[in-house]
């Protein structure tokens, strides 16, 4: 009897164990599907709504946002799933050769959409910081289908062609073996591992130069921003001053001062806005992939050091911009919402465009990341336009609503 007590009792306490590790299980499965439930759906809803509404296909951006889209998709699809199971059950039950192949498309579709997030910045720079014929003549369709094909390309020779090759394992395949077999469980990992030379290529390719890149880029948007918003102030100060000359000539008192202030309020909000939304993109950006590259970098040269869970946290932390990307490049533009509705609502009347060269003042848009600047040209010879300024002006509108 005693002895069969003390033979149950191990068996007793692993089952207590599992039943306190259940809740968590439960929970971290639940978070995970959420993450790859919201990357899904986002992402094919931008898909979707620039394949339905024709005005989102007549900006070159949106190709851009498109292509990112897919990459974010794929990653949900091909990647995250097989992550998750990983996580979850703690061993690999694919096999080898499955693991260099999910470990490849990892790398080749996260590097894939951090290249188009540095695309995006850069159409961006050359539709706000540059005149309409100059970004017309830089963003030709065929330099947007080589960009695309580029963020593409690029990501295969770190992701495919070095790890088949081994190329990334050269002088660590014995620690890769110890890590991929535990004997104490008899069980497998996908155990993916860098070498020095592998982990500073990859890191430099795949983040911190398109980080250098976006950072830039947003710098001179801003600064460029702020510039158009002084600017179009000045204008509109001037078009008051006169229009509050002709009302006192004919009689009528005009409130100049509040005018002033009222502008200038404006002009601060749309800074600041500007300022916030800028920060959101980068600050997402960075918070995301910078623990993962910092880690990657750091770990080959501490004697590959870093704890599971630390890669792990660092890793799914990456994954989550998949799901943040849609928020930030589509759902804070308001002609990508407009689509969404229309979509989600079964096309109704009530969300449908509105005309852009409707009746009114015409006006550009200067459009940052979900962030409007209406740049209004209020003073062009009394309100008198020619044709010509009128097509520079239209021109104006559709290279600035390439901006989110």
């Amino acid at each position: 009897m005693n002895v069969s007590a003390a033979g149950q009792m191990p068996a007793m306490a692993e089952l207590g164990g599992e039943s306190d590790s259940m809740p968590k299980r439960m929970a971290l499965i639940c978070f995970l599907s959420l993450v790859m439930l919201m990357s899904i759906f986002g992402n094919l809803l931008v898909m979707v709504a620039v394949c339905k509404d024709r005005q989102l296909r007549k900006i070159k951006t949106n190709y851009f946002i498109v292509s990112l889209a897919f990459a974010d998709l794929l990653v949900s699809v091909l990647v995250m799933p097989f992550g998750a199971i990983e996580l979850v059950h703690q061993h690999w039950i694919y096999g080898e050769t499955f693991c260099l192949v999910r470990t490849s498309l990892d790398v080749l579709l996260t590097t894939a959409s951090i290249l188009h997030l540095c695309c995006i910045a850069l159409d961006r720079y050359y539709a706000i910081c540059c005149q309409p014929l100059v970004y017309r003549n830089k963003m030709t369709p065929m330099r947007v289908a080589l960009m695309i094909g580029g963020c593409w390309v690029i990501p295969t020779f770190i992701s495919f062609l070095p790890i088949m090759q081994g190329w990334n394992s050269i002088g660590i395949d014995h620690l890769i073996n110890e890590r991929r077999f535990n004997n104490s469980s008899n069980t497998t990992s996908c155990v993916f591992m860098v070498n020095k030379p592998y982990a500073l290529t990859c890191s430099l390719v795949a983040f911190y130069i398109p980080l250098v890149l976006m950072v830039l880029a947003y710098q001179r948007i801003y600064i460029t921003a702020r510039a158009h918003a002084l600017q179009i102030s000045m204008l509109q100060r001037a078009g008051g001053a006169g229009t509050s000359a002709a009302g006192t000539s004919g009689g009528v008192s005009a409130g100049a001062p509040d005018s002033a202030d009222h502008q200038r309020n404006h002009r601060m909000r749309t800074e600041t806005k500007a300022a916030k939304t800028l920060c959101i993109i980068m600050g997402c950006f960075c918070l995301c992939w910078a623990p993962f590259f910092v880690t990657n970098v750091v770990d080959p040269f501490i004697d590959y050091t870093v704890p599971e869970q630390l890669w792990a946290a660092c890793l799914w932390l990456g994954y989550i911009n998949s799901m943040l990307n849609p928020i930030l490049y589509a759902f804070l533009n308001k002609s990508f919402r407009r689509a969404f509705l229309i979509i989600l609502c079964c096309g109704r009347q009530r969300y449908r465009r509105p005309s852009i060269l409707g009746s009114g003042a015409p006006c550009t848009a200067t459009q940052i990341n979900g962030s409007t600047h209406v740049l209004k040209y209020c003073v062009l010879h009394n309100g008198n336009h020619s044709e010509q300024e009128k097509k520079s002006l239209h021109t104006h509108i559709e290279s600035h609503e390439s901006c989110l």
